[in-house]
């Protein structure tokens, strides 16, 4: 979900690109092109002193992140609009539309248009929010991991830093560190898949104020969204489907945030902060996943069209789920090292419900019951 933002007038399909001395730039067929990675490969691997795999399965997810088997389900999913609707620019110097591999190719070393509005338009089932029955293995998998009862996910937020030109940079874009960035919230699963992003808004509002602007937000305040079925603990109480985030959210009847770390009264909050805060690294890991993959939104991005630039992050967050999807597994050290906000301190929301005060209470117990019961086996 982005802020609104003004409609544009669709460009006809099929349209033919045209060379600058008007001949028209014949389309290649749609057929798969088996040699460009043949051609790549013999090109880069055999660069004197690099450390790139020998084997050509490992020297693939070098250069694009993901497997060729995941790369090829990319390339179908785009194929009919890179072929229908060419992008300018990717042609060879004779003046022919490279093949579709060869575009997502360089897509996916550096995200090119037309890429990312196919893979915007096509690739959405890729990131949706689970069904009922979906949502029951999230919250079994993350009780079994963390012990924490129906809860289904974790949110966090990040900044995409960039530069902006004067008569644009206005304070709303200037956020806590004196940076000019856009916001990114996503709430993920066990897997780290996300589940659900906003993105679009200025990186000087708090992650509090992005979580109220949010469909998110709306959708669970008004029953349509963790509404699902609700767990009655056997030592009394009940808590219903929740995600769990940090302190920089509001303690809600559907977000549990973690209690203050200082002057804790009982050793069983101390160990459901620890849960909690072990269940909410999936949403940290997910970003640092994100942002060291596509470093795109890692790096400080120069002048961008910031109407355009929700788009890039809502397809780099689609190739993160596919990824997950296509079961490809990414080297350790492609993650960030640090923190994937790097340089910013959290902000303490202090806004709590009632509701959710009953709740993490309620968890705060189940946690004291399980550890006795585990205790007298």
């Amino acid at each position: 979900m982005a802020p609104p933002k003004k409609s544009k007038k669709s460009k006809k399909d099929g349209k033919l690109k045209k060379c600058k001395s008007g001949s028209v730039v014949p389309v290649e067929p749609a057929a798969p092109d088996s040699e460009w990675w043949d051609t790549f490969w013999h090109k880069n691997s055999s660069i004197p002193g690099s450390s790139i795999s020998n084997d050509e399965e490992e020297g693939f997810k070098y250069f694009f992140r993901v497997s060729k088997k995941t790369f090829d389900y990319i390339c179908s999913i785009v194929r009919e609009d890179l072929v229908s609707r060419p992008p300018s620019g990717l042609i060879n110097i004779e003046g022919r539309l490279l093949s579709v591999e060869k575009q997502v190719a360089i897509a996916m070393r550096r995200l090119a248009s037309g890429f990312i509005e196919a893979l915007e338009e096509r690739a959405k089932h890729h990131l949706k929010w689970p069904d009922p029955s979906r949502m029951e293995e999230i919250k079994s998998k993350i009780e079994a991991s963390f012990g924490l009862p129906n809860c289904c996910g974790a949110i966090d937020g990040t900044h995409i830093i960039m530069t902006l030109p004067t008569v644009q940079a206005s304070d709303d874009w200037c956020d806590p560190e004196k940076n000019y960035s856009m916001l990114l919230q996503g709430t993920v699963d066990h897997e780290m898949r996300f589940l659900d992003i906003v993105t679009g808004w200025p990186g000087g509002m708090t992650v509090s104020r992005l979580l109220k602007c949010s469909g998110l937000f709306k959708l669970c305040e008004s029953g349509q969204r963790l509404n699902g079925n609700v767990r009655t603990l056997s030592e009394g109480g009940e808590i219903r489907e929740y995600v769990v985030g940090g302190v920089g959210y509001p303690l809600l009847p559907w977000l549990v945030t973690p209690y203050e770390s200082y002057g804790l009264p009982t050793s069983s909050i101390s160990a459901f902060n620890a849960a909690h805060e072990a269940a909410r690294s999936l949403a940290v890991r997910a970003f640092s996943q994100l942002k060291g993959t596509w470093r795109i939104l890692s790096k400080v991005m120069w002048r961008p069209d910031k109407r355009k630039l929700p788009s890039i992050i809502l397809v780099c967050c689609l190739l993160h789920n596919i990824i997950i999807d296509s079961g490809d597994i990414l080297h350790p050290d492609v993650a960030l090292s640090g923190h994937h906000d790097s340089g910013y301190g959290e902000q303490c929301c202090k806004q709590v419900d009632p509701l959710g005060r009953s709740l993490r209470e309620n968890l705060v117990k189940h946690w004291q019951h399980s550890k006795h019961t585990a205790a007298s086996n």
